[in-house]
């Protein structure tokens, strides 16, 4: 898998555990899934996401 399909994956299940997190355990869990959808969209202006520092430290091929 390329380094942004990666990113992809591991943004829906952040994503996905968030919003389960929200419903069932607090709804201050549905902040963290702004903050993955706040660093998604900034990410499509700079090119860059923090987890792309720590995929590419892992070893995982652009």
């Amino acid at each position: 898998m390329t380094l942004e399909r990666y990113l992809r994956l591991i943004a829906g299940a952040f994503v996905l555990v968030s919003l389960a997190l929200g419903y069932w355990v607090s709804p201050y869990w549905f902040l963290f899934t702004a903050l993955v959808g706040l660093n998604l969209f900034q990410s499509a202006f700079t090119n860059w996401c923090p987890m792309m520092t720590f995929l590419r430290k892992a070893g995982v091929k652009a």
